[in-house]
């Protein structure tokens, strides 16, 4: 555990850069600060004796306003040094946390898109900036606490028993108590407690981003935090740990307040039991300094427990920091290779998710030719989505390639596999940016009029008039919103600005209605003229004209051809198909018989 912790603060400190010196300085000024903090209890005792010697007369005390400036420069002092030893710490652990933070996203941007889709955006903020946050905290404050806190011991122990050494064993006996009431409250079942906190509390928080995003659903159909059963669930385990914990601790803690506030209990018999039997002006300036001493040796004992739980928690986000910081990022090819066209190729392709324990896909091989469309279809879970994203490598295969132009997308050069490829996804996500800012985000030095020309291509001058200042509306903002569909068309313009030639389109109209349908089909036309296009599809009537359609059942091509060679074949797309004509004539039934009634 020890290691573990030096271990923990050295990968800390490696990102301290040419502030190192600063947090060792820090450090050192810590320790010197605590050393001549306890310099004015010595003084006390002196300036006590004095008075106590002279009593009841004034001779002899004329030293008590020397040790009493004495006692008030050292505290001075050592208040001006803990105040440059935190300075210098601060410093340091700020620079430190935001190199942290760089590093982190840094190493984030380099890590396949896939990593993003199987990690809520919650808890990666939770994970890097909260955790980079808890090590900043350790270096500013709780390091160079630790420091001082290790020099005062030995000092304190010797002082302890400069005077008395049966009062000072007194107090140092209710020290080890009270230590050994924190060693019960930290070990044992509670030694992982950090461990498990931080892990709820990453879940929590993702699960809260979701809640969030969720919560137009959830006042539409008047339904409480009780209807999102996994943020809920997060928040019962949040609770239950931490109540588990607390509970955990009552003895402990009990023992542990008791014994550090407890040496003044013991002190006033003994000095009753030394008095009677000595010299009592001796016995009461002895007294007096362990009355004055005991507390700051309590204080001490707690600064170690708070300083221990820092080092626990700093080490626990360290290691929640190398999750992220010891993935794998995409690996990069010394080869760039440029495509010979648009093609896009699979051949004997098998993928598994990290984690997963079957393949998503198994031994998939085909081709998407340059001009011609290709439909994926087939059950949920069958690997369409996956599929499709192997090709701009949001993951990469784990058997087989990937090709584009008869290149491996890993040959690739990752801008250009980017400029190569045009993804719509089914869930469109908006920047809080104007229409322009995020139409133009697939090409930044696109001019003004490309924007304009774009939009209109993807059918969005309907979108236009209605918004207040057309264009340059920033969505989100003064109750500007888009509907499903509407944001759909901005996603759309946004590919057809792009002008890749290879365009996967996933579920693009999955939440339409059927205006909105009606137009995206219509942008489709204009997005799709001369490009390579794979689309993935539930509405089977968006896919009947495609060149080529792969019905994909367990992650394994069950059936391809075209429309009316699969219907021929009477197997699962004609299936498929016979069930989603049922569908459609459903609907049309329940319209027509309510027109009737009318």
């Amino acid at each position: 555990m020890k290691q573990k912790k030096q271990s923990s603060l050295s990968r800390i400190l490696s990102y301290a850069g040419g502030h190192k010196h600063l947090t060792l300085l820090g450090c050192l000024l810590s320790a010197l600060s605590a050393v001549l903090g306890l310099i004015p209890y010595v003084c006390v005792w002196l300036a006590a004796r004095n008075v106590l010697e002279a009593w009841p007369g004034t001779d002899g005390i004329s030293g008590l306003a020397r040790w009493g400036w004495t006692a008030v420069w050292t505290a001075i002092g050592s208040i001006l040094l803990y105040f440059a030893a935190l300075m210098s710490t601060h410093i340091a652990a700020f620079r430190t946390a935001r190199n942290i933070r760089r590093a982190a996203m840094a190493h984030v941007l380099k890590l396949p898109l896939g990593f993003f889709t199987e990690n809520q955006s919650g808890r990666l903020r939770k994970l890097i900036d909260d955790n980079a946050g808890l090590t900043e905290d350790l270096l500013a404050h709780k390091l160079p606490d630790l420091a001082g806190t290790a020099v005062t011991p030995a000092a304190a122990v010797v002082m302890l028993f400069l005077f008395d050494w049966r009062m000072g064993l007194l107090c140092l006996l209710t020290m080890i108590l009270a230590f050994l009431s924190m060693c019960l409250m930290m070990g044992g079942k509670n030694a992982g407690f950090f461990h498990r906190y931080q892990k709820e509390i990453e879940r929590m928080s993702g699960e809260a981003v979701e809640y969030v995003r969720g919560i137009p659903v959830v006042k539409m159909f008047q339904q409480t935090v009780y209807s999102f059963k996994a943020f809920y669930a997060a928040i019962r385990d949040y609770s239950d740990l931490a109540s588990q914990y607390a509970m955990s601790c009552r003895v402990g803690q009990t023992c542990f307040l008791t014994f550090i506030n407890g040496a003044f209990a013991l002190l006033i018999p003994a000095a009753l039991l030394l008095a009677s039997g000595g010299d009592i002006r001796t016995v009461l300036v002895n007294f007096i300094f362990y009355a004055l001493f005991a507390p700051a040796c309590g204080q001490m004992i707690n600064r170690i427990m708070y300083m221990s739980e820092a080092v626990m928690e700093a080490d626990e986000a360290v290691g929640r920091l190398e999750e992220i910081l010891s993935r794998k990022p995409m690996e990069e090819s010394n080869e760039r290779k440029s495509p010979a066209n648009a093609a896009v190729s699979f051949d004997h392709v098998t993928f598994t998710y990290p984690g997963a324990e079957r393949p998503a896909l198994k031994d998939v091989s085909f081709s998407v030719l340059p001009g011609r469309v290709t439909a994926l279809v087939g059950p949920s879970g069958g690997g369409k989505t996956t599929a499709a994203s192997l090709i701009p490598r949001f993951w990469d295969a784990d058997r087989g390639t990937v090709s584009i132009g008869g290149v491996d997308v890993r040959e690739m050069d990752t801008d250009a596999l980017m400029k190569q490829v045009a993804f719509v996804f089914q869930d469109t996500r908006l920047f809080k940016e104007s229409l322009l800012e995020n139409i133009r985000a697939a090409r930044p030095e696109a001019s003004r009029e490309e924007v304009l020309s774009a939009a209109h291509a993807a059918q969005c001058d309907d979108i236009l008039e209605k918004l207040p200042r057309g264009l340059d509306t920033v969505v989100g903002t003064k109750g500007v919103y888009l509907s499903g569909g509407e944001q759909q068309r901005i996603a759309l313009a946004r590919a057809i600005l792009k002008d890749a030639p290879i365009v996967v389109l996933d579920e693009a109209t999955a939440f339409a209605d059927p205006e909105n349908e009606h137009r995206i089909q219509k942008a489709f036309e204009v997005l799709t003229k001369g490009k390579t296009v794979l689309m993935i599809a539930h509405r089977l009537s968006t896919v009947r004209n495609a060149d080529s359609i792969l019905v994909l059942q367990g992650g394994e091509i069950a059936e391809q051809g075209n429309h009316k060679s699969l219907l021929a074949q009477h197997g699962a797309y004609a299936a498929m198909w016979e069930d989603y004509q049922r569908s459609a004539r459903w609907k049309l039934g329940k319209q027509g018989k309510k027109e009737g009634t009318v």
